[in-house]
């Protein structure tokens, strides 16, 4: 029997690191219960077993991925897949009534074209894919409030985007100029043994890749454009940092009036996330470090100009996975469900 007056919720693909946060997040909600546990690798196995360190805490075992009983068991679906098996679902389970939401990007393009582009995956729900509603609820608070599919955005673009966004609406920079020089954690790579996570390639070393090709790049194009009103490219480079969690995105971009101050600045982003409870804008001087987000659902923006260079300087950090992930799908289903946005997830980190 699951708690009265609680949501069923499913998980399917709950075994890397976004979805077991993803699991632990539902199971501290005080409005969801986790009523199914899905993966056909680990089917068969307690969840328990995957992460030995909640064995008091969740007791469940995994099971075969069966749709038609999902839909039965839950109101609601997290797809925590990598790239190219959501859309074979998603589907199915929105027939049954379910509302869904991908934390791959499957679902995150309005133009299917750009996907298959860069992800080479041929698609048949085009459909299905027109409903989809991009998860950044920062941009898109109403059209999520309203959604039954919601793509859920990646890391990378998820800061990249919080401290681009309003620059690009109010027309502050020349769009072509943005440049983002991001660096992420070790978690942002997954859980599935990879030579260059391995800690004798990462520690004690800052790399660049996937330079000019990296998946996230026509993700943050997309939605800069929708901003700026016409098609913007930006020049997105990502980093592996030596640590375990947190993604520090600094943008670059030249200002259309270069009469603009720091002060300016602050007064504007201040102003356009007035609204979003988890954006947070450091006073003058103060610029974000990724240990002030770890273990939370909070995105910090710090503010520079250089009046020698007519350049604004904007640094966004966050979890990856949590505002950049799991935390972000959680804050996307309170607005799906007409909740406060905040319910449930962690406000303060660990410190230090």
């Amino acid at each position: 029997m699951g708690d009265v007056g609680r949501i069923p919720v499913g998980v399917i693909g709950a075994s890397g690191y976004g979805g077991v946060q993803l699991v632990q997040l539902l199971m501290d909600h005080p409005q969801l219960e986790l009523a199914y546990l899905g993966g056909d690798a680990s089917a068969g196995r307690e969840f328990s077993n995957l992460y030995p360190h909640l064995f008091h805490h969740i007791h469940q075992t995994i099971e075969p991925i069966d749709l038609e009983q999902i839909a039965e068991r839950c109101e609601v679906v997290f797809l925590s897949l990598p790239t190219g098996l959501a859309c074979k679902m998603a589907p199915q389970l929105l027939e049954k009534g379910c509302k869904v939401l991908d934390l791959s990007a499957d679902y995150r393009f309005s133009d299917l074209s750009v996907y298959r582009h860069w992800y080479r995956i041929e698609r048949t729900d085009h459909d299905v894919a027109e409903t989809a509603v991009y998860g950044l609820p920062e941009l898109y608070r109403d059209r999520i409030s309203d959604a039954q599919l919601v793509g859920c955005p990646g890391s990378y673009p998820t800061a990249s985007l919080l401290a681009l966004s309003p620059l690009l609406k109010q027309g502050l920079i020349i769009p072509e100029t943005a440049i983002i020089d991001a660096k992420a954690g070790a978690s942002s790579g997954g859980r599935q043994p990879k030579v260059e996570l391995l800690l004798a390639e990462a520690d004690n070393s800052l790399g660049a890749y996937n330079v000019t090709r990296h998946h996230h790049t026509p993700e943050i194009e997309q939605v800069c454009s929708d901003l700026a009103g016409h098609e913007v490219l930006v020049q997105f480079t990502p980093h592996l940092v030596p640590m375990v969690r947190g993604i520090l995105a600094t943008v670059y971009a030249t200002l259309r009036d270069p009469g603009l101050v720091r002060e300016d600045l602050l007064t504007i982003y201040t102003a356009f996330y007035r609204s979003s409870p988890w954006v947070k804008l450091l006073p003058s001087g103060v610029y974000p470090k990724t240990k002030w987000a770890n273990g939370t659902n909070l995105c910090y923006i710090g503010i520079e100009v250089d009046p020698r260079t007519a350049r604004v300087i904007v640094m966004a950090t966050i979890d990856n996975l949590l505002k950049g992930q799991a935390g972000q799908a959680i804050q996307c289903l309170n607005l799906m469900m007409g909740w406060d946005e905040t319910l449930g997830l962690p406000k303060l980190s660990f410190y230090p």
